[in-house]
């Protein structure tokens, strides 16, 4: 694609990104959640993510799915105020539903496998039913425009300039800081296209490319981003990969994770293909009357089967535990 056509698509994304973002009230609300109270607090929210960032290693799914399911759990949980308890359910589901949308049809996991390898408590009858709510909450079709999107198109830009510059800028590397990001409930305030121009940035400035760095200012012009929206999510993009490369962070092994584990863990997760310990959700659990804005409770008392996975409330490293080694041995 030249550069004309694609700085045509970077606006058409641009002007699109204000309806993909989620509800910056109810992710204040996340942020001011207490560990103790009874709703999701930001370091539940960002355990989980890296749950889902596991699990994705594990199923080969790429840095799209991720980053799309991050964005569609967001939403979800700026929208509707649920109990942790339900948590593990919602963001398998949404990995779910966005691997359907961007992966081929023969590398998808079957619901039972992800509910399996997730350690979850719930069945795919719950699975399949929480996505259907999550579709309709969400007005959900097939896309959303995130922070990807913009990474993409910013490195598509500067490659079109000189081709030499893929050995020097690199999507991958530019892929696995944005998902570093996106383990902090924070940066889903950012607007992705902001939070994507700071990556570039970042990145470029390693490098020390003059020219590059001139292609980020042409980027930040045309899409009249201001001085001070940039400065101040690119120190905390500063911040945040300054922790990722610290010695005391593992780095994620990007290969597709494999897991050794003994006769007896592998009979406890065989276990959860054929005996859900809980009953399933209540075909009434919604409670129609409740307004979305008031961020209420759209579960009923007795879902039981929704009890939130292993580690979702856990203390927990920053970056997924299941990713700091090839090798998992029970």
């Amino acid at each position: 694609m030249d550069a004309f056509k694609l700085m045509k698509e970077l606006r058409v994304n641009y002007e699109q990104e204000a309806h993909y973002l989620p509800k910056e009230t109810g992710l204040r609300l996340i942020e001011s959640t207490t560990e103790d109270d009874s709703r999701i607090s930001a370091k539940c929210r960002d355990a989980k993510v890296e749950d889902v960032w596991s699990l994705t290693s594990f199923f080969g799914y790429s840095t799209q799915t991720f980053v799309l399911a991050v964005n569609l759990l967001d939403r979800f949980l700026a929208m509707i105020r649920i109990q942790p308890k339900h948590l593990s359910c919602v963001s398998v589901s949404c990995l779910h539903m966005a691997a359907k949308v961007t992966e081929e049809e023969c590398n998808l996991a079957p619901p039972v496998e992800l509910i399996r390898i997730g350690q979850c408590r719930f069945t795919a009858s719950d699975l399949c039913r929480m996505e259907k709510i999550v579709a309709e909450k969400l007005n959900f079709k097939s896309k959303a425009v995130t922070a990807l999107t913009f990474l993409d198109l910013y490195h598509q830009i500067a490659l079109s300039h000189c081709t030499d510059r893929k050995e020097i800028l690199s999507l991958e590397k530019l892929e696995a800081q944005l998902k570093a990001c996106l383990c902090r409930i924070s940066f889903s305030k950012a607007k992705p296209s902001v939070l994507a121009l700071s990556l570039l940035r970042q990145e470029i400035h390693a490098v020390q490319s003059e020219d590059m760095l001139e292609i980020a200012c042409h980027i930040q012009r045309h899409l009249k981003i201001t001085d001070v929206e940039l400065r101040l999510w690119s120190e905390r993009v500063a911040r945040c990969l300054s922790d990722y490369s610290s010695p005391e962070c593992s780095k994620p092994n990007h290969r597709k994770l494999q897991w050794i584990v003994s006769r007896r863990t592998a009979q406890n997760l065989h276990s959860y293909r054929t005996v859900p310990e809980l009953p399933t959700i209540p075909e009434h659990c919604w409670d129609e009357s409740e307004s979305e804005d008031s961020c209420e409770d759209v579960m009923s008392s007795g879902e039981e089967s929704l009890s939130s996975s292993l580690g979702s409330d856990a203390e927990g490293p920053y970056f997924p535990l299941h990713l700091r080694r090839q090798h998992l041995h029970a």
